[in-house]
């Protein structure tokens, strides 16, 4: 009897570490709380450590181009969920492309997109700067890895095309999160108005990244995913694993530019490699020698400008699929 309630005891204490550490596992990786929202929406956060020592002041003077030009605040209302999602849409020319934008993880469209504003707006291509879910100005909590936000991806495109009409093309680009998120997207039945892909910086799998940057932080990575695959489904109805973007690439016809930095810390390059050989329709890779994570476009803006507007050009106008 003694016996029993020890081991009851103990398969009760073990359930409440448990239930402990998936919540704390869950808020730290998925939950962006409303205040976080808020303040994460500055764009003038510095990304921070020696790698960006240099890169900060270019950027913020790229960060104050865009918020001096004039825009337009567009919202979906009627997602794939419910929830809304809102975005800054900059016109630089009457019935040109349109580049829809997604940025990283808590990051802003404003400063994630900076580099990708100016050359929008240097080649004419009229240019919407998404808010991701759970952040910035768009609704919803749960930071979904590129999961729900694929989805995302496909109402934008959609609302694109009704909006401007059955012609228009359209390149989906993205940093980190949002290259992954873009990435995601390109097997969920994106119409042909979509030419191709940017992807700067994007992680192979959440999985992969998750468990990567779990293991730098000295977490059990053996028992922390397991558990916050559990919270995810019953918190968020959330499958982390139901997508990648090592799989999707691999079941598309849109053409695709993978750049990364070879000195990204965060995002290893080796998942640049990973997601291009896996690869099967019209592909491209960069890599920036001495790029940190999120900053190829400023390492090395000739370099990046070129292949992007040469790889853009090829696949509108004459050149769409």
């Amino acid at each position: 009897m003694i016996i029993a309630v020890i081991i009851a005891a103990a398969a009760a204490a073990l359930a409440v570490f448990a239930f402990l550490v998936a919540r704390r596992t869950f808020l730290v990786t998925c939950y962006h709380s409303d205040a976080k929202k808020i303040k994460h929406n500055n764009p003038h956060i510095e990304l921070g450590g020696e790698q960006y020592k240099d890169i900060v002041p270019k950027m913020k003077e790229l960060i104050g181009a865009a918020e001096a030009e004039p825009f337009e605040w567009v919202e979906i209302r009627s997602s794939h969920d419910g929830t809304v999602l809102k975005g800054r849409y900059y016109k630089f020319s009457e019935g040109g492309p349109l580049n829809i934008f997604f940025h990283g993880y808590r990051g802003t469209s404003l400063r994630d997109g900076c580099g990708g504003f100016k050359m929008s707006k240097e080649s004419g291509r009229n240019l919407l700067l998404v808010d991701q879910r759970a952040n910035g100005l768009s609704g919803g909590n749960i930071i979904a890895f590129g999961v729900f936000e694929r989805l995302d991806c496909l109402d934008w495109v959609n609302y694109a095309v009704s909006r401007f009409g059955s012609g228009l093309e359209i390149v989906l680009s993205g940093v980190s999160l949002g290259a992954a998120t873009v990435l995601m997207a390109s097997d969920v039945g994106l119409p042909k108005n979509v030419r191709c892909i940017i992807a700067d910086c994007g992680y192979s799998s959440p999985k992969e990244i998750i468990c990567k940057v779990a293991a730098e932080g000295g977490y059990p990575v053996w028992l922390c995913w397991p558990l916050l695959k559990i919270a995810c489904r019953l918190t968020a109805k959330l499958d982390l694993e139901s997508s990648s973007a090592v799989r999707s690439v691999a079941n598309t016809d849109i053409p695709i530019l993978i750049i990364h930095g070879d000195d990204d810390r965060y995002v290893p390059c080796e998942m640049a490699h990973k997601i291009y050989d896996a690869c099967k329709s019209e592909k491209e890779l960069l890599i920036v020698p001495g790029a940190p994570h999120a900053a190829a476009y400023i390492a090395d803006e000739k370099k990046y400008t070129e292949t992007v507007e040469r790889f853009i050009s090829k696949h509108t106008g004459a050149g769409a699929r």
